[in-house]
């Protein structure tokens, strides 16, 4: 499965946003590869192994997995209002996804260089 089969399975009220987002990913993580891993698809940086972003349509909500513990410190105060788990940000519902942030971590992700992921 590529990410594009991943998009066209997806339910017709989701695919807008879940499209959205991997344009943000595809523009913001430039050179970085893109795969489906664990189900989902995922973004690697160039010469590394382990996702540093990932994104997935749930039965309950679109998730966004931020693996770099870096970003995720630097973006606390950002991110304290939302549904997060340890790497995972939560969108109940499509319409409320926030664009901007999951931008703003994009950029911080892919200008942060090489780092730890969880």
């Amino acid at each position: 499965m590529d990410v594009a089969s991943y998009l066209a399975a997806a339910p017709e009220a989701r695919r807008p946003a879940l499209a959205r987002l991997r344009e943000l990913c595809v523009t913001e993580l430039q050179g970085f590869e893109e795969s489906i891993a664990y189900g989902m698809p995922v973004y690697v940086r160039p010469g590394g192994t382990e996702a540093e972003i990932a994104w997935a349509n749930q039965k309950q909500y679109i998730s966004f997995y931020l693996m770099r513990t870096d970003v995720r410190d630097a973006f606390a105060d950002r991110l304290a209002p939302h549904d997060m788990g340890k790497a995972c940000l939560r969108f109940r519902n499509p319409a409320t996804v926030d664009f901007t942030l999951l931008r703003d971590l994009l950029r911080a992700t892919s200008q942060a260089g090489p780092g730890r992921v969880c």
